[in-house]
Parts: C-alpha cells; structure tokens; sequence
C-alpha cells in the first residue's frame, strides 16, 4: 500500500469512526448482557484455566438471527456470510488477523456490507445462553462449528498450562509474534452477566481509553504536524499523549470529541498513565 493509499485510508476511518454513532442511534438497540473479563490476578491457579489468545477484532454478539455489537448495535454483515450460523447464541470477535483492527473495524461497522466481509471471520470463545460450565459449553461451541461448516465461524483454540511460568512464557511467545495477549476462562465457572471474577485477561501493558480535548502543536520534524494529543478520562483527569502515531496519523490525527484506545505502565502516584501510547481510535459501535 502506498503512502497517499494509506492516508486516504486513514482519513476513511476517522470519518467512520466519528460518525458511526449518529447513525446507528437511528435504530433500536438491544438490551445485551455480556460477560467482561478482569485483569489478572497473579494468585491464580493456572491450570484451572482454558488459556487462549486475547483478539484484537471487533466483540460482537450473535442472537440467532443477526450480529450486536457490544453496545446492541445491528452489525449489518451480508446475508451469505451469516447463512450458515446456528440459532443458539454466540459471543466472539470479528477478526481478521493480527494487528489489523482498523481494518477489521473499517469493514464491520459500515452501514452497508461489502464483499470485503469475506476476509472477516467470527472467532468464538462463548455461549451465553448455555447452562453448563466453561469447559461443557466449550465441547458444545465446538459441536456447532463443525454442524455449521461455515468458512466464516472459527472456535478461537483454547488450551491449557501447568504454571505461571509457562503462562508468562506463552505470552512472551503470542506478543512477540503480533498478538494482543492471554484470555484465562476458569474451567468450572458458569457465565455471568458483567466483571467476571474467573475470567481474566493477561497483557503486556494495561490500556484505556479517552476523549480527545485538543490537538498540540510539534516541534522539530514534527513542525506543523500534531505534536501531542491532549486527552480527558471519564473522571475528568488530562494529560497529554505524544507517542504511538505514525507520521500520516500526526498529519490527520483523530479529530477532537473522538475517543482513543491508548497503552500505558500503570499510574503515576498523581493518578496519571505511565508512558501513554496511542493505540488507535475508538470505533463507535
């Protein structure tokens, strides 16, 4: 991809990303309960646990008959990529590899599908509505992806580890190959409906995410470029990120009002992040 290809494609999804939510608040949204995982806790008996890579898709919930959002949200997926999909109800990941969600995201929350949804796959890792433990709904969620025999419907792998050690090793090897991080599911545990405390999620580094208020000017190679964004949390806290953009991002960086997603190291003893990086914008859904 070129350069002028890939600042076109950026100015694309900041468009889409910034105006998603004023069109998807013309529809009714479901009322969906979902299942949110904690961060680990390092006091964890690691093999209770199903351990598999944490995706960096697009969460979306299937209700047996069209695809939600997180918020409840219509996915308008086309008719031939979800034609095959069982009527139970499912909790996964649109996703097409690694470290490509914002095409991922430019391709699923378009109001009108394109053939483009043919590299998209849902990526399973639950079943809400079933009754058994994590371990039975996980024989049951493979069942169903062999009946289906989509192209499309995957079961994200799910193993096990013996320690810490090798769960530490495990995410060493999946981040230094591209991916996000670990899910932990304990092997026991029945779903619940919010902050799950036997579901875990396991990263290099914690991320959030804020309003953006202002766009700082840079200096030195980055004169007339953004220099730094200065961002606002939900509780009113502003800082400044000035790290993680690209070049064609310093040139058209997200607009302010929009909301990004941004690494961090912990909090300062002020309550700051630690070594803010931008990540990417939020995508409305």
């Amino acid at each position: 991809m070129s350069n002028l290809q890939r600042h076109l494609l950026y100015i694309i999804l900041c468009y889409i990303f910034t105006s998603h939510s004023a069109k998807a608040e013309d529809a009714p949204k479901a009322d969906l309960s979902l299942q949110l995982a904690s961060v680990y806790r390092h006091d964890i008996e690691v093999k209770d646990y199903w351990v598999s890579e944490k995706l960096d898709g697009i969460r979306a919930r299937w209700d047996g008959s069209k695809l939600l959002t997180r918020n409840g949200n219509v996915i308008h997926a086309p008719v031939w990529f979800i034609a095959d999909f069982p009527r139970e109800t499912l909790d996964g990941e649109l996703w097409i590899e690694r470290q490509r969600f914002e095409q991922t995201a430019s391709i699923v929350l378009r109001n009108t599908p394109t053939d483009d949804w043919q590299i998209i796959r849902f990526m399973l890792f639950d079943l809400p509505a079933h009754e058994g433990n994590f371990t039975e709904r996980l024989t049951q969620l493979q069942l169903l992806v062999e009946q289906a025999n989509s192209p499309y419907l995957h079961l994200i792998p799910q193993g096990k580890l013996a320690n810490k050690e090798l769960l530490l090793a495990k995410l060493d090897e999946l981040v230094a190959q591209g991916a996000e991080g670990l899910m932990l599911h304990h092997q026991d545990a029945y779903y619940q409906d919010g902050r799950s405390a036997s579901l875990f999620k396991l990263k290099k580094h914690q991320d959030a995410e804020a309003k953006v208020i202002a766009h700082l000017p840079g200096k030195g190679k980055y004169h007339y470029m953004l220099g730094a964004l200065l961002v606002e949390l939900d509780d009113g806290l502003q800082f400044k990120i000035g790290s993680g953009f690209t070049d064609l991002q310093r040139q058209n960086p997200p607009p302010v009002g929009a909301y990004i997603t941004f690494k961090h190291y912990g909090l300062t003893a002020r309550g700051i992040p630690r070594f803010a990086s931008f990540l990417r914008i939020k995508p409305e859904d």
